[in-house]
């Protein structure tokens, strides 16, 4: 009798955004899927409206039995989704801080590190005013961006002026107006939907990038290489974390003991879009 093919479940709790939308996880998923098919396991994604959809989307996996693990993402602090899959008995990797995973196994990136790394490259650059367009400040790794920002601006004696987006397209164009009341010649986004919102909201407000403005992005995928002009980001091998993240999880799903995964180290790629 042939074995049943295991599956790994992603869920996308999403208000606003669509798969489709998000250059992002159809890396990360590419990632995944590169080491999970010659495994005999498949990868499912569900993207669901909210939270709660999301704990539920668990429980009837489980009850049901249709996955061997999850990978959780956008973790916040005290996550309650560490002790339902705990409770369900559900394998489970954890793509963020490893002080939001609980012990489970966790999949690093040095998202302080790197806010810190934009704000010394725009610093170096010149810039005295730098604004920072967060994503959701209820995902711990926002809050470590916004922290290692604020940590490197003090250090260097420049203004940092913040706001919060939701990842969405629609999100940094509402933030532009709030950002440029507060006079900065540098914005950085923590995705590259919320840059190119940036960058039709400069336009549209006759400010050229980057004479007027210099723009960063976080995810340097296709969409800032071909953006006009061209986005200076902070450049990921999503794909390879995507790979160490399936990794974790035959690693979870075979038992062994919790690890720390520590992702591929990013780099800035100056582009057209800073001076």
């Amino acid at each position: 009798m042939a074995q049943a093919q295991r599956r790994v479940g992603l869920v996308l709790a999403r208000a606003s955004r669509v798969l489709g939308e998000e250059p992002f996880y159809h890396e990360f998923i590419e990632g995944l899927e590169r080491v999970l098919t010659p495994a005999g396991v498949s990868v499912l994604v569900k993207v669901v409206t909210d939270r709660q959809a999301e704990n539920d989307t668990y429980e009837r996996w489980a009850e049901r039995r249709r996955i061997d693990g999850v990978i959780l993402v956008d973790l916040g602090p005290d996550d309650d989704r560490v002790a339902l899959v705990d409770r369900l008995g559900l394998p489970a990797v954890v793509l963020g801080a490893p002080s939001a995973a609980d012990g489970l196994p966790t999949v690093w990136t040095d998202d302080a590190g790197y806010a810190r790394d934009a704000i010394r490259f725009l610093a170096g650059r010149g810039h005295q005013v730098i604004g920072q367009l967060s994503g959701p400040l209820g995902f711990v790794h926002s809050r470590l961006r916004r922290q290692g920002a604020q940590a490197e601006a003090a250090a260097l004696g420049v203004r940092l002026v913040q706001a919060e987006g939701d990842y969405s397209y629609e999100s940094g164009r509402a933030a532009v107006a709030e950002l440029l009341a507060a006079g900065p010649t540098a914005i950085v986004c923590d995705n590259d939907l919320m840059a190119l919102a940036v960058l039709d909201a400069l336009r549209e407000r006759g400010l050229a990038v980057p004479a007027d403005m210099s723009v960063v992005a976080w995810d340097d995928s296709s969409l800032c290489q071909l953006a006009t002009p061209p986005l200076s980001a902070i450049s990921h091998d999503v794909a390879g974390i995507g790979e160490l993240a399936a990794n974790a999880m035959l690693d979870a799903m075979a038992g062994k003991p919790p690890a720390v995964y520590q992702a591929p180290a990013a780099h800035l790629v100056a582009r057209a879009s800073t001076n």
